[in-house]
């Protein structure tokens, strides 16, 4: 990770996957035999392996999930590129697993997966810490939550579908957001912008359905800044707590869109502390308010550390959380 400062120096010249719901005799790609407390800094149980023998039976008045719709938030910042990279290589044993994945029927998982970023159009003036630089006014703009459809990747809507044609080459594609975005992260604001401006303004209309799993990677070496403002002065590598919007709206925001608590889960791979870590990727600050994201989702949220400086552990561990919230899936209202 970069300073703001370095960023914005170097401009002016110039946030899976796979899911596996109910019980399968297919076994994931990722797996060891590990469980989900076994790796990785992981904020709560999470589910089963997947390919477990499916013994354990659902808690009373769940369902077994059959949908999932799959949102990542990657990081588009200046410091992101091989964390997408390594990201992107994953890819093709996530979807195998989601490919591969029969429900107790003997059913395919009918999933969708959409990628979207961390930056939304913004407006900002950086306060030096170095005293006689003047300020520095920047105007960046960001996908504001559209799902990405780049014309590069062959895609022919805002979201992959499993009836896609290799839809594993596509999801690498698409994950490769590049590193211009915006230096403010605000993954739990474009998330928000995701799943309900951009839905509303139909620009990812149709991609939400109501008896799917809605499930929420986000990947990031910044910790959330999310404010709804502009015109806002910051000191580097700082975020104004004050103008912060409460993380508690973000998880009641998605118990809304996701028609009830439950029916969400999510997966934050970031910066997991105390204090910065630093990995082959580069530095992370301490996700503290991701960190509290996670653990509003209970036992439907993972917390894993982004200096592990390979994502598969982190990927693995999603999917085990995601197993476990398919397992959970409320029934039918």
């Amino acid at each position: 990770m970069r300073s703001r400062l370095l960023q914005a120096s170097v401009a002016v010249p110039f946030v899976l996957f796979a899911i596996a719901c109910g019980s399968s005799s297919t076994n994931s790609g990722f797996g060891d035999g590990t469980g989900p407390g076994s790796s990785g800094d992981n904020a709560s149980g999470g589910g089963n392996n997947l390919g477990s023998s499916g013994n354990t039976p659902p808690p009373e008045g769940s369902s077994e999930c059959q949908k999932m719709d799959f949102v990542f938030v990657v990081d588009d910042s200046g410091s992101m590129g091989e964390e997408q990279s390594n990201l992107a290589s994953n890819f093709p044993s996530f979807v195998k697993v989601l490919d591969e994945y029969k429900t107790k029927s003997g059913a395919k998982l009918d999933y969708r997966i959409a990628v979207t970023t961390t930056g939304r159009d913004v407006a900002y003036t950086i306060k030096p810490p170095i005293a006689g630089f003047p300020p520095m006014n920047q105007s960046e703009k960001g996908d504001n939550g559209a799902f990405r459809n780049t014309k590069s990747c062959n895609v022919t809507r805002r979201w992959i579908e499993r009836t896609d044609t290799k839809p594993a080459d596509t999801f690498a594609c698409l994950a490769k957001v590049g590193t211009k975005g915006p230096s403010v992260e605000m993954p739990l604001e474009s998330l928000k912008l995701a799943l309900n401006d951009r839905v509303a303004d139909g620009t990812n209309a149709g991609f939400l359905r109501d008896d799917a799993l809605l499930a929420v990677v986000i990947l990031s070496d910044e910790d959330d800044c999310s404010r709804k403002d502009n015109n806002f002065e910051i000191e580097d590598d700082s975020c104004d707590k004050v103008a912060q919007v409460p993380v508690a709206d973000y998880a009641s925001m998605l118990d809304t869109v996701a028609k009830g608590k439950g029916r969400w889960a999510t997966a934050v791979i970031a910066g997991a502390g105390p204090g910065k870590c630093t990995s082959s990727f580069g530095d992370a600050i301490e996700a503290t308010r991701l960190r509290s994201f996670v653990g509003l989702a209970g036992k439907n949220g993972t917390f894993s550390s982004i200096c592990e400086g390979d994502l598969t552990k982190s990927l693995k561990q999603a999917l085990e959380t995601f197993d476990g919230a398919c397992k959970s899936f409320p029934g039918p209202k």
